[in-house]
Order: C-alpha cells, then structure tokens, then sequence
C-alpha cells in the first residue's frame, strides 16, 4: 500500500492574534474547511494558531483565503502536513489531561482516571462532537450543575448536547429526573449514544432536532431545567422557544457566548420573562444562569429558525 493511500486529510497552520482568532470563531466565514483556532502561549495575545482542517491538500486559492484570515501572517508561510487516521487518533488525545469540576471528573482513554469519594467520572473521547469538558464554557457549565444538587429537577433538557456529557452530569445528579439530549447534528447525537455505553449511562432518550423545534421536544414540556451550551447567535435566536418550553420559574442554563455578547443573549431573555440569576466569567467566555418567570412564556408571534448559524452580533 502506497503512503498516499493512508492519507485520511491535510492540516494546514498559520500563526494569528487572539483578535483575528476570536473575529474567526464569532463570525460566518463560506469556505471548504474545518477551522480551529488555539492559544499557544496562555495570556499571550499574539501567539495564537490557526489550523484548517481539509480533505484535499489545498491548493494556492485555499492557501490565499485561509491567508487573509489572520493578516499578521501576511508574509508567513504555512505548514502544511499529511494527516492519517493515526494522526487524528493522537492528536485528539494529546494534551486532554483528565479535568475536575465540582463532583465530576472528564477523561480521554489515554487518561484514565478514578473518581474521588463521592464523584463521578466520565470516559469522554475527543472526536467528532463538542464537548470533551476541556473548553471553558463545558467545564463552567460542569460547575454550574454540580452547584445546583441541592435544587430537585424533574424534567431536564439539554439542547446542543454534543458528547452528552451536561446530560451525563444531571443524570448523575438527579437520577429520578426524565432527561432529553438533542444536538442538531446526526453525528453528535450518534456520539452521545456511544459514550452513553461506553459510561453505563441509561434513560436518556436522544433527539436530533433543530433547537426546540421539534413535536418531540415539546410534546414532552415543560423542563424544569434548560440547558444550551452552543453559541451567542443561537440562543439570541433560540430565547423564545427556550422560555416556552420552560416551565414557570424553571433555572436555565445558557453558555457559549462570549463575555463581550452577555448583554445581547441576557436581554434575548429577558425579554421572554427571564431573569439572570448568576454570570460566571472563563478567560473571554460566561456561563448565565437565568430563571424563567413566575408563569410559563408564551410566545406573541411563530418561530423563525431563519438565521440560526449566520446571526449577527456586536462584539
């Protein structure tokens, strides 16, 4: 078998501020690639990397739209390199230290670790969803439940679920609770059923659907407890659906959004009758917790899910 036949994909790297990474992951950008922006220096503003992810080697059209991305790189050459699927098994291994919140530790494989007296760890490996626990706004929501075990929930929702690992954590918190996990993507869903065996969790029924937006969805309302960790543009726009399925004085927990975007999501809100209750703030993002009002929201004209991906906001 030649090398090129073990050729899963091509990575190519430039070098970029935190200002250019951050106007990349905020904004809607039309090109044949998956972009990841990293910090390589923590708290160094100027030291961050630009990595597109592609399927093909990328030719100089490809090379010249990722270059114009990040314009301190303007006269800096790319790294381009050959990716097999070994790579891609190392690299999304590599550096996820087990991480601990509250109660809950999260793991890789490559990472093994036991729990404390008391806790509960998961086995999440890093792969084609969000949401190893490594991100801060995963983690700070980890937090954010682990500091709620106090509160009874009977009906949980977790919207964008990813791994499945914020559903995991309400499960081991309220175990009586009935819990649904949707993810918009087929794929993510796919993975929280594979990590729901592969961590011995049950009961949670999994639904692929476009927010709340879903006869599935709120055939089974009202939730007592709302979670969405996805992104700022969203739950702007997701704010009605949420608080209709919400029932009355019900907690939400919203993460996501960065701290520049809090006033923009918290007004969504509270225009639906919401009330902010705490704002934690990680590095440059918040996790919100909003209570829903005194009597369930009912919404004054139909949803639009127009615009979900493409919502403008100030930052």
């Amino acid at each position: 078998m030649s090398a090129d036949a073990l050729i899963d994909s091509w990575k190519t790297s430039f070098p970029c501020t935190r200002a250019e990474a951050e106007a990349i992951d905020a904004g809607e950008i039309d090109i044949d690639a998956v972009l990841m922006t990293t910090e390589e220096i923590e708290d160094d503003v100027e030291r961050w990397r630009l990595d597109a992810y592609t399927e093909s080697q990328p030719d100089p059209a490809m090379i010249a739209t990722l270059r114009a991305l990040v314009p301190s790189a303007a006269r800096v050459d790319p790294v381009v390199e050959a990716l097999t699927p070994e790579d891609w098994v190392a690299m999304s291994q590599a550096g996820l230290e087990p991480i601990a919140e509250g109660r809950f530790v999260v793991h890789t494989s490559a990472h093994p670790i036991v729990a404390p007296p008391g806790g509960r760890a998961f086995l999440i490996d890093a792969g084609r969803a969000f949401g190893t626990g490594h991100h801060a706004t995963t983690s700070g929501c980890l937090k954010a439940l682990d500091a709620m075990a106090g509160t009874a929930f009977s009906a949980i929702i977790d919207i964008g679920t990813g791994t499945g690992l914020l559903a995991f954590a309400a499960q081991h918190l309220w175990p009586g609770a009935r819990i649904v996990a949707t993810d918009i993507d087929p794929a993510a869903v796919e993975v929280t059923r594979a990590n729901m065996t592969a961590n011995q969790v049950a009961d949670i029924e999994l639904i692929v659907a476009d927010g709340a937006l879903d006869p599935a969805i709120t055939a089974r309302a009202p939730y007592d407890l709302v979670i969405a960790n996805v992104l700022a543009g969203p739950l702007v726009s997701m704010a009605p659906e949420l608080a209709s399925i919400a029932a009355p004085e019900a907690t939400i927990l919203l993460a996501g959004l960065l701290d520049t975007q809090r006033g923009q999501v918290v007004d969504a809100y509270t225009t639906c009758g919401c009330k902010l209750i705490a704002a934690e703030v990680r590095g440059d993002w918040t996790i919100l917790t909003l209570a829903a009002g005194a009597e369930r929201y009912v919404p004054t004209k139909p949803f639009d899910p127009k615009g979900r991906d493409g919502w403008a906001l100030d930052l």
